[in-house]
């Protein structure tokens, strides 16, 4: 819950100017802001031609339509122009108790309208300390793969460290990458194919001085980028990371 008109404004602006020079070939970027911000941005990427620079929403509703006030369909935000959708991410299962069975209803509803769902995974300090770090995200993997089926082939998960989120703690690359090995056998075990097509994000903090080392491991496509991304030159860099 960050930006404002005069903000957004200077970041897109910023984030084009860093962009002119080009990305490198094979990459794809996208900006989730909140949802009375997306038409400004939508205007603001058009405006400036940044091919490279897709929108996205921060969350979207289970719900086709009807009477649920405060909610955004994944209609709405696809006629918006967005084409990724995050779900499941670890601030709404914690102050919004979302249960895996929503956000696997939520990706439903993305993949219904024609975009891609950005489904977040991970445990927290407590569940790792005990041991069941590796427990906990296979079975939140599982939970989508009893819903989505084959349907992942055509989403993203992003693994959330929740202990690594705004709290000084990196979950050092070598971690990360096993964790994201762990979620691509869970995969497999469903379906290689859609194990070796799902492209699996990290989310624990990610900033440009570690972002080499991460995006260097085999099993980590990307980044779900939170308090970096603020800065727009700090985005860029992991950018080019």
């Amino acid at each position: 819950m960050n930006g404002s008109l005069v903000s957004n404004q200077d970041w897109i602006k910023t984030v084009a100017r860093g962009m002119e020079s080009g990305m490198p070939a094979g990459r794809q970027f996208a900006v989730c802001p909140p949802f009375p911000y997306l038409a400004q941005c939508a205007n603001l990427i058009k405006e400036h031609s940044l091919a490279f620079l897709s929108l996205g929403a921060q969350d979207a509703s289970a719900q086709a339509c009807g009477a649920y006030t405060g909610e955004a369909s994944a209609a709405m935000l696809k006629e918006m122009g967005c084409q990724y959708v995050i779900v499941g991410h670890s601030e709404r299962r914690q102050m919004h108790h979302e249960v895996d069975e929503v956000v696997a209803a939520k990706a439903l509803q993305v993949l219904d309208n024609g975009m891609t769902p950005v489904i977040c995974v991970g445990e927290t300090a407590d569940e790792r300390n005990s041991g069941r770090a590796e427990e906990v995200v296979c079975g939140q993997i599982a939970k989508q793969v009893s819903v989505l089926q084959d349907r992942l082939a055509d989403c993203l998960i992003a693994y959330e460290p929740v202990w690594a989120i705004g709290t000084g703690k990196v979950a050092s690359a070598q971690v990360a990458q096993d964790m994201h090995r762990h979620i691509r056998l869970q995969l497999a075990e469903f379906d290689e194919d859609v194990a070796s097509h799902v492209g699996i994000l990290y989310g624990g903090s990610v900033k440009p001085d570690n972002a080499v080392e991460l995006f260097a491991m085999p099993d980590i496509d990307g980044g779900l980028v939170g308090g970096a991304s603020l800065n727009p030159e700090d985005f860029l860099a992991i950018c080019q990371a």
